[in-house]
């Protein structure tokens, strides 16, 4: 367990493997450990250095109230990370939530990313599904929150499909949440629209979606491809919201190659 100190708190952070460096970030309720399989099969090549952070609020950073947990102060927060680290450039690549920053990173600050690759995220925050957007107004978010089998049965309709693996891991993460950044940051996502930046985006890019996501509509593939023609943009066919667990070799072949290109 590693850990660095930013303006608005500890942000905790695990390595894996010697090489290039490569940073992942994660998705809403998650942490960095929804990579853990993908930085395994990566550093295995003895070629990347893989950080993945845990945004304040999730997982092991700072929890306290000073960070307005956005996807904006997320931007700054793998900014200062990127700076803190001494990595001038790097490939960023971010799941649901964690690809809207990679993105927004990549917009706001272009020297200090390589390459952009997102995986089921939203571009346009209107594309998640409806419990998420509700899951931002603070009122029905006290709500769900104080009554706990109403917060896991919730849970429990959007991740019904996938597998035990996908489950222990939403449990656990959640655990590990904050009432002000399980609201405050899908409010946030839910209000955010790249679309009119898009086209701003001259790095390479990466685009990978599930076709049977239930939680971003992977119409956002399509979206990609009209805003970024340059993106490789890849819909696997048998993948929900994680396609790193739902079809991890061809997820993997996809990233290694985008890397190496």
């Amino acid at each position: 367990m590693s850990s660095i100190v930013t303006s608005e708190g500890i942000v905790h952070y695990e390595v894996e493997g010697r090489g290039k460096p490569v940073v992942f970030l994660h998705g809403w309720l998650n942490s960095w450990d929804v990579w853990r399989d993908t930085m395994i099969a990566l550093s295995s090549l003895h070629r990347y250095k893989i950080y993945a952070l845990d945004f304040w609020g999730f997982g092991d950073s700072a929890k306290r109230k000073a960070p307005p947990f956005q996807i904006p102060t997320y931007v700054s927060m793998v900014h200062q990370f990127l700076d803190i680290m001494g990595i001038e450039k790097a490939p960023i690549i971010g799941h649901s939530m964690g690809g809207t920053v990679a993105m927004s990173l990549a917009l706001e600050h272009p020297a200090c990313v390589e390459k952009v690759a997102v995986v089921g995220s939203p571009m346009d925050g209107r594309s998640l599904n409806i419990l998420l957007k509700l899951a931002g107004m603070r009122s029905i978010a006290i709500l769900v929150w104080r009554i706990p089998y109403i917060l896991r049965f919730i849970v429990w309709l959007m991740i019904a499909r996938d597998g035990p693996k996908v489950h222990r891991m939403i449990e656990r993460d959640l655990s590990r949440t904050t009432l002000e950044a399980f609201f405050r940051s899908i409010d946030s996502l839910r209000r955010t629209d790249l679309r009119p930046r898009l086209r701003e985006v001259r790095m390479p890019a990466l685009g990978i979606f599930g076709r049977r996501d239930n939680i971003v509509d992977p119409r956002q593939a399509e979206v990609m491809r009209a805003y970024i023609p340059h993106a490789q943009v890849w819909v696997l066919e048998r993948s929900r919201h994680f396609p790193m667990i739902d079809e991890p070799e061809q997820f993997n072949g996809i990233v290694v190659d985008f890397l190496e290109q």
